[in-house]
């Protein structure tokens, strides 16, 4: 089997992208307000190719050399640390628009495996370009740096869901959450098919998928959602928030 560009085992091409920043979909999440055309034309020079990831392949795997970084591009990932025993700990949900990869700054290599939970495609970013682009255009580097802030804020959050909200409240935090991101992405806050099963939301939260799977059951008792397999509606916005 290939290697993927990063090392990780894939059989998945790696291909030239088709299009660029400067007319991606994705651009008012991905990228800092205000780039000029050039800075554009300089960002996308640096973006050396797209892959496609299959749901259930790993754009990277834990241990692996970090020499990228990742937008997501179409689709969503998981990111995922394996426990001694074999169990899964889910780490993160990343949507289009989001950057995968930064985990691996500090050590050079990635400290989680990324796993596609539907047909995916990505950019790639060698991040040797990106440091050289972030100290000749001040806008991308605060931008780097603001999605660097970004991780810690959200393992803070997380953190605080696992130590000290009730089930519902981390169940309800979690709806909210998803249902803004989803908001800045131009997709309706308030109906969307969940991209994830209930076993790994459970597996972020630290829950049990029965509870998980309670906690969505008695929000449609009280009329805060609407939960059809995977497909949500949410009724009560307000509602959810005093939860």
């Amino acid at each position: 089997m290939p290697r993927a560009l990063n090392g990780t085992s894939s059989a998945t091409a790696v291909n030239r992208p088709t299009s660029r920043c400067s007319s991606c979909a994705m651009r008012a999440v991905c990228l800092p307000q205000g780039l000029s055309p050039l800075d554009l034309q300089r960002l996308d020079a640096i973006i050396c190719s797209t892959r496609m990831v299959r749901q259930g392949e790993a754009l990277y795997r834990t241990g692996d050399a970090f020499q990228s970084m990742y937008a997501v591009r179409a689709g969503s990932f998981k990111t995922v640390v394996m426990h001694r025993d074999g169990r899964e700990q889910v780490t993160g949900f990343h949507l289009a628009g989001d950057a995968l990869g930064l985990d691996g700054v500090s050590t050079g290599h990635h400290s989680f495996d990324a796993i596609a939970i539907e047909d995916s495609n990505v950019c790639i970013i060698p991040f040797h370009l990106l440091e050289s682009l972030c100290r000749e255009v001040k806008g991308i580097q605060q931008h780097v740096h603001r999605m660097m802030s970004s991780e810690i804020v959200r393992e803070s959050v997380l953190m605080l869901l696992l130590g000290t909200m009730s089930a519902e409240q981390r169940v309800a935090a979690f709806l909210l959450n998803l249902s803004t991101r989803l908001r800045a992405r131009g997709y309706s806050s308030a109906e969307f098919n969940l991209r994830m099963t209930r076993e790994e939301i459970g597996s972020y939260l630290g829950m049990k998928l029965e509870t998980v799977s309670r906690m969505f059951s008695k929000f449609q008792r009280e009329g805060l959602v609407d939960a059809r397999g995977k497909q949500i509606r949410i009724l009560n916005p307000d509602g959810l928030e005093r939860v």
